[in-house]
């Protein structure tokens, strides 16, 4: 029997070796071919965008260089616009429909999108006006005041206003740094604000929404909002020496994103915002913005295993995502 035993452990053993070995060539032989495709496919998109900016490339120049004429010698005044003003309405435009949605709870082909079901239905009178207040006095009073002193640092590095508008593979460049340095900087000061000795002097502040609504991306106290929402979004522009035109696409694509983030409902063709409004609902998971860093370090355990994670898609129909995946019911006590 002694001998039998050891017979079936050993070769058992290089079935296992076997089995792991045919398990990482598969793994490998599925990596490889998505990572092709994905070049391929990355490759034609590049491809075609930038035969649209060749084509239309002309047209965008000569409408920046007639900006240049009108404001000549008025720049700055041009950098304000570009900068901050237009950032600006975009950020209140799409808050202002989502408040709509947030106060009476119609049109319903919205509300019925909405992540934490049962809450701001609608919204608290009082706490929005209270959050308005707050949000207005970050933006106008510290937001603003930054942006303005942004221009003469920008300056240092090359005119924001130059005449040449960047090529559209530079943009893109510019784009994944600003992406990647925001990730970084937002993740660890985001994390940082939630030690205890941090967290109930400051980062209490912003999680009085346990279910976020959009506008609250900046209802935050004063230090928070320099630390963690303007400087991560600042860093990139002037580490590149950015144009104007890439300052005001990414400042707007900035605030347009974390609007989505925290607007609590999970909109079809857009981002999921699953992950940060699980992060309002928990405080101690799902501190970045793209999720790479949590992956690294650990802090999306728990979101994998919800429902919320499996939820965490982009949603290309119509049906609500807490439709065709729902909750599980909870347990009776």
């Amino acid at each position: 029997m002694k001998g039998e035993a050891g017979s079936m452990q050993h070769n058992e053993k290089p079935k296992q070796e076997g089995h792991i070995w045919g398990s990482m060539r598969r793994t490998a032989f599925i990596l490889g071919s998505g990572l092709l495709l994905l070049v391929a496919f990355w490759n034609s998109v590049t491809w075609h965008l930038q035969r649209f900016w060749g084509a239309s490339g002309y047209f965008w120049q000569a409408q920046w260089e007639k900006l240049l004429s009108t404001f000549e010698g008025m720049e700055w005044m041009l950098y304000f616009i570009g900068a901050i003003q237009v950032p600006g309405l975009l950020f209140w435009s799409f808050n202002g429909l989502l408040l709509v949605v947030d106060t009476t709870g119609k049109p319903n082909f919205i509300s019925r999108y909405r992540i934490q079901v049962g809450k701001n239905e609608p919204v608290d009178a009082e706490k929005l006006r209270r959050s308005i207040r707050t949000v207005l006095f970050n933006q106008y009073m510290i937001s603003l005041p930054m942006a303005v002193l942004l221009y003469p640092v920008l300056k240092l590095w090359g005119n924001p206003c130059r005449r040449e508008l960047p090529t559209f593979h530079w943009f893109l460049l510019e784009l994944t740094v600003f992406t990647l340095i925001e990730e970084v900087l937002f993740y660890y000061s985001h994390r940082l604000l939630h030690h205890p000795t941090f967290y109930k002097k400051i980062h209490k502040k912003h999680h009085e929404w346990t279910a976020p609504i959009g506008v609250i991306s900046f209802y935050a106290h004063p230090i928070e909002h320099v630390v963690s929402n303007t400087l991560p979004v600042m860093v990139g522009p002037i580490l590149m020496g950015s144009h104007l035109s890439s300052i005001t696409m990414w400042f707007s694509l900035a605030l347009i994103i974390t609007t989505i983030s925290h607007c609590g409902y999970h909109l079809p063709f857009l981002p999921s915002p699953e992950f940060h409004d699980y992060h309002h609902l928990k405080f101690n998971q799902c501190y970045g913005v793209l999720g790479v860093l949590d992956h690294l370090h650990g802090t999306d355990t728990l979101f994998k295993q919800t429902k919320a994670y499996e939820r965490h898609i982009l949603l290309l129909g119509l049906t609500p995502l807490s439709e065709s995946i729902p909750d599980p019911p909870k347990k009776m006590e």
